[in-house]
């Protein structure tokens, strides 16, 4: 038996139809869960499935059995589910996770929740009810966590017995549960991290799991306040009287101190904040390698609390304490500045405090930022992180063609870009997918990514690195949600909300020519003008006949196009994707300009010389590069389709209908690698 066995055994639960039962007819035990909190149990999704109906009904369909009793619960959070309450799916795929609230265990004890990502070899040990014997019985063995495939992580010299579905996988030597057993096969098992955990959060619209969190924290905090045996107890054993950083007992207080403010808006707002205290105790120019997908102000203090004690900024210095109490102010920090010093929530007052008995243990300097940041009022410039206040970071979508691929497939890859120069990689496919499934694959990426570059208030824009023939994609109307989804922030197209914009993949190659440059001045400093992207010509018909269009040649266009003042902006009453629109796009490129607008419809319009008039009147009251993207959003706003909307005033804006925009700074890196997946988002740096 592992030293945990005993902290286990009283949150271990045993799951199956309740007494009077919802399935008469089959086996009354489906599976294990566990207490993460008071009246919260976390198990496989595949597990409470066998309740059938009632359960995805949200119905008290699930028995539950612990130390402490046995009552009914509700799947409140569960993914995968079944798109209706009847529907049996084929297979579950990752996470396989649901959370049940379970009313009347509300003192019931749980385990302790780790806050970093698991890491490989560790020795753990399984916990899960199995029918080995015949009878149900409580089964704890120990194991090797050695690898992870896809959202796996891999476990071997244990063996898994059914019925142990949906138990706690405890890492040894940290004392935290890392993980959910999931099923097993040829000599190993499978395990469902704890980070993906996060993917609950996105299930519903409520802070459903950050309430469970949160009444997880309070639990450990209470219990770390009194004598005998606890988690926290226990990890202070591990906990080596040299080891550095923030000790078991500090987390569990300062995590309890977290759980009384309201949460994050997302994961970019947590890292923003991570990144300040990196930044101040590492380097300037840090820049993390590996993003997490972090929903809890807690999951900030585990990318923070085992910083090494190498050679950093402050040299000697126990840098994981000083990271985790800078962290804990500019959280306090940022909390009061969102909701007013007067307005803040109850329990800052209790974190402030905390920090400011705490912090005399941090170094001189790092003491001296935590007390300004504290002190009421603007904190000072030094306390400020350095970075200007905006998004996070922005996302970049890079598309490629697959050579040789019939019909035509297209790589692509998602990533993050800070400062417009630091990339950081999140996800994607060198195998590439057809144009008209784009849409739908690149849907989870992009709002992964978002919720990683979105920072409070600041939206992180979409800039789309795309081949020529791809110009025409209507990113702007893209909708982070599915179609049927109610009507919500996720379900506005991309381009009514955030900057979402084209850049030329083929430029990108290559090193930006002097023209290119030269032009990009122009728009930064203003002012914008347009011009044709296209200027066709009517001549005399042949022997007296009407008038004829003359098609401009790209070679034409060029000469124009490169004539064209520094600040011109060519427009264009078509789609550029293609044909005529394309080659003049081409010859556009050519010259260097670095900004052009375009409707990327290819129906016929017949509205043309009003939109090249209207355009011109845009472009003449925008200043500058800079001070594109909003009026832009603006008119896709108004252009959005309203049933509500008279004709007079969607008549008003008709002109911008379908609007593209390529905005194309050559301050951006260029990008010569292959496309390729990176590692997975969340797993953490090593």
């Amino acid at each position: 038996m592992s030293a945990f066995d005993a902290l286990v055994r009283p949150a271990l639960v045993r799951i199956s139809a309740p007494e009077g039962g919802y399935d008469p007819h089959g086996d009354p035990f489906w599976g294990t869960g566990f207490f993460i909190a008071p009246g919260w149990v976390l198990t496989c999704a595949h597990v409470v499935a066998k309740g059938g109906s009632a359960v995805w009904r949200e119905e008290p369909a699930v028995g539950i059995t612990w130390e402490g009793g046995r009552t009914t619960g509700r799947v409140v959070l569960a993914k995968p589910r079944p798109a209706t309450p009847d529907q049996e799916l084929a297979s579950w795929d990752f996470p396989d996770l649901a959370l049940v609230r379970v009313d009347g265990a509300e003192h019931a004890d749980c385990v302790r929740l780790s806050e970093r990502p698991p890491t490989t070899p560790s020795r753990v040990s399984l916990h899960g009810w199995a029918l080995q014997t015949g009878e149900p019985g409580v089964r704890d063995v120990e194991g090797e966590a050695f690898g992870a495939v896809g959202k796996a992580l891999l476990v071997r010299d244990a063996v898994f017995i059914e019925g142990c579905s949906g138990g706690p996988v405890v890492d040894l030597g940290r004392g935290a549960v890392i993980g959910v057993i999931k099923g097993r096969g040829d000599g190993e098992g499978a395990v469902v991290p704890l980070t993906s955990l996060r993917e609950l959060h996105d299930v519903s619209e409520a802070p459903v799991l950050h309430d469970a969190l949160r009444a997880h924290d309070r639990h450990h905090r209470r219990r770390a306040s009194r004598p005998g045996h606890s988690w926290t107890a226990a990890q202070t054993a591990l906990w080596s009287p040299t080891a550095r950083g923030v000790s078991p007992r500090r987390r569990a207080q300062l995590y309890g101190h977290f759980a009384e403010l309201p949460p994050p808006d997302g994961p970019g707002e947590v890292m923003s904040l991570v990144d300040a205290v990196k930044r101040r105790v590492l380097h300037p120019d840090y820049q993390a390698v590996l993003e997490t997908d972090a929903r809890t102000w807690r999951d900030g203090v585990g990318r923070l609390h085992e910083l090494p004690a190498g050679p950093g900024r402050l040299d000697g210095t126990d840098l994981g304490l000083d990271a985790v109490l800078l962290y804990a102010a500019h959280v306090a920090r940022h909390v009061t500045d969102r909701y007013g010093e007067e307005a803040g929530p109850a329990g800052l007052t209790g974190l402030v405090d905390w920090i400011a008995d705490e912090s005399g243990e941090a170094h001189p300097a790092v003491h001296e930022e935590i007390t300004a940041l504290l002190a009421p009022g603007p904190p000072p410039a030094a306390a400020v992180p350095a970075r200007k206040a905006g998004a996070r970071a922005d996302v970049r979508v890079e598309v490629d063609p697959v050579p040789y691929s019939t019909p035509p497939r297209y790589a692509w890859r998602v990533m993050l870009l800070f400062d417009g120069r630091t990339v950081s990689p999140l996800s994607g496919d060198d195998t590439g997918v057809t144009r008209d499934r784009l849409r739908e694959t690149l849907r989870g990426p992009l709002a992964d990514a978002l919720g990683l570059g979105d920072s409070g208030d600041h939206l992180a824009a979409v800039e789309a690195v795309l081949p020529r023939e791809l110009f025409d994609e209507p990113l702007d109307t893209w909708r982070l949600s599915p179609d049927d989804e109610p009507f919500g922030e996720r379900s506005l197209p991309l381009g009514q909300r955030r900057a979402v914009v084209v850049r030329d993949r083929y430029r990108s190659h290559h090193p930006p020519s002097p023209e290119w440059r030269r032009r990009w001045r122009g728009s930064e400093s203003g002012p914008l003008r347009a011009v044709p992207l296209r200027a066709e010509v009517l001549t005399q018909g042949a022997e007296g006949h009407a008038p004829q269009l003359r098609r401009e040649t790209r070679m034409a266009a060029f000469i124009r196009l490169d004539a064209a003042a520094d600040g011109s902006v060519p427009v264009y009453c078509g789609p550029a994707g293609g044909g005529d629109g394309q080659r003049a796009m081409e010859a556009a490129l050519a010259a260097g300009h670095p900004i052009a607008l375009w409707r990327h419809s290819a129906r016929e319009h017949t509205d043309c010389a009003d939109f090249h008039k209207r355009a011109g009147m845009f472009l003449d009251g925008v200043r500058g590069a800079e001070g594109l993207h909003r009026p832009v959003r603006t008119l896709r706003r108004m252009r959005a389709d309203d049933a509500e909307a008279g004709p007079e005033e969607r008549s008003e804006h008709a002109w911008a209908e379908d609007l593209a925009v390529l905005y194309d700074p050559p301050d951006r890196p260029p990008y010569e690698v292959p496309l390729q997946g990176p590692p997975l988002l969340g797993e953490g740096e090593r």
